[in-house]
């Protein structure tokens, strides 16, 4: 059992990674943030391995990266099958793989707009001349809009963060009863 948490940790963390860094470039093309700085230097270092071979054979849809989403996808289709082997899993889980997947995708982009929030909030405060505040700020701002709307600033204080980070907690949650969902699947016949 300890080996299979230790495994388990490291699978989640390479794949979480890897994950988290295609949402980045995902989501920094989608709000058009350009790449010139020093989170769109690591993030591309980090997944041109991945994305630029995709390139030649998965074309943008509406405008969106599907070469950075699909290798997302499968980094996490790839944990949830480690996962259900070392835990021993029937065949009609196995097949729940892709759906697992996308429920895996969900998530690690919920955690990423979650701490992307934070982060431009975090800055905005104390460091807004960092170089990396304008980025976190651009990749904040289309989830942070709605709320803006909705919650106006108290004595000068923008409590939409708070608000989005509340609803995010929430998404997560739901993801999660999800996920335990498709696994409580019965065996297919």
């Amino acid at each position: 059992m300890l080996v299979t948490q230790i495994v388990l940790l490291i699978a989640s963390t390479a794949f979480g990674f890897i994950t988290l860094a295609l949402l980045a470039r995902f989501f920094m093309q989608w709000g058009r943030i350009p790449f010139r700085n020093q989170v769109g230097h690591f993030v591309i270092a980090v997944t041109d391995w991945a994305v630029m071979p995709l390139r030649r054979v998965i074309p943008g849809l509406f405008g969106l990266d599907m070469a950075s989403l699909l290798p997302a996808w499968i980094a996490q289709m790839l944990y949830a099958t480690i996962e259900l082997a070392l835990y021993g899993a029937s065949a009609g889980t196995l097949a729940a793989i892709p759906l697992l997947g996308l429920i895996g995708l969900a998530r690690m982009a919920t955690y990423l707009v979650f701490f992307v929030v934070l982060a431009a909030a975090i800055l905005s405060w104390v460091g807004q001349h960092s170089p990396a505040a304008a980025v976190f700020d651009a990749l904040a701002r289309p989830f942070l809009a709605p709320f803006r709307r909705l919650i106006p600033p108290f004595n000068g204080i923008d409590l939409s963060p708070l608000a989005l980070l509340v609803v995010l907690q929430i998404v997560l949650m739901v993801l999660e009863w999800m996920r335990q969902g498709v696994l409580a699947l019965p065996p297919a016949f």
